[in-house]
């Protein structure tokens, strides 16, 4: 579907705004993007989140700086959109990185960003993410150690925050709630999301990731929300308690035949549960 067919589908199911992916957007022409900001607010709806994939763990000096103004634009693009929220990434885990290495790179390519970030009004957020769907490897800070640790090494900020995502926590081989727990006092935006393996195991998982390839495992599939392994009545009790009144984003899947039905399910249970719980 093209992007004004996409904002009637959010518009129908009753959800206050729609989350960029980058690849949809067309940074490089500023009139469309206004159009596009228009467009959905014709249809009540705002744009709030950037969902942005930088890879801050190439070896490569030059590369990294390519990354960092790449993100730049994202910024910018998020602005004119309307939004206030852009994803920042740590990059992929590759073989040849070590921990140390990684970590000075990342936290230098983030700290260079919030000037620029604060200059737009858009507050960077940090996901516990897996992978993106164009690399050959996972997240470096996908395990909840390392992430933590890379939160620690950025120069707290007004414009830097975390988006929190339950099921990469779990895909991690962490428990999501011990890592909301520990970062609730930061977390910005949500990525409400419920996988599911499907014709595998963890395992399995596991040694398709050390085989490397683009994109998620074909085992590894969105669900419902609400439906999966998230207790959500925790995760939103645990905002509750810290204040939390930022943007939740729904992630469930890529199904066109299913989408429209499969977001207003999760719709219907994310505005229970956040009403429920003092969110709404």
């Amino acid at each position: 579907m093209n992007l004004e067919e996409w904002f009637d589908v959010a518009s129908d199911i009753g959800v206050d705004g729609v989350e960029f992916y980058w690849g949809i957007t067309p940074d490089d022409d500023p009139a469309e993007l206004e159009y596009l900001r228009s467009a959905a607010a014709d249809r009540g709806l705002s744009i709030p989140m950037m969902c942005y994939s930088p890879d801050f763990t190439n070896p490569d000096p030059e590369t990294r700086r390519e990354e960092v103004e790449r993100e730049k634009r994202a910024i910018e693009s998020t602005a004119r959109l309307g939004g206030s929220y852009c994803r920042v990434l740590s990059g992929q885990r590759r073989p040849d990185v070590s921990r140390e290495e990684g970590l000075a790179w990342v936290s230098d390519c983030i700290e260079e960003l919030l000037p620029h970030a604060a200059a737009y009004e858009v507050t960077l957020v940090l996901e516990n993410h897996y992978k993106d769907d164009y690399w050959e490897h996972p997240e470096f800070a996908q395990q909840m150690d390392l992430f933590l640790d890379l939160l620690d090494r950025v120069d707290e900020s007004a414009w830097f925050g975390v988006n929190y995502d339950p099921s990469n926590a779990i895909i991690a081989g962490d428990d999501p709630l011990e890592l909301l727990e520990a970062v609730a006092d930061r977390v910005a935006t949500m990525h409400a999301s419920d996988r599911y393996l499907e014709g595998g195991t963890m395992e399995d998982l596991r040694e398709m990731e050390a085989e490397g390839g683009r994109g998620y495992a074909d085992i590894l599939q969105h669900g419902v929300v609400g439906e999966g392994m998230i207790d959500y009545d925790a995760v939103f009790s645990i905002l509750a308690d810290a204040g939390f009144d930022g943007w939740i984003s729904i992630e469930d899947g890529y199904d066109a035949e299913k989408g429209k039905d499969h977001l207003d399910r999760s719709a219907r249970f994310l505005r229970e549960k956040m009403a429920e719980h003092g969110l709404a």
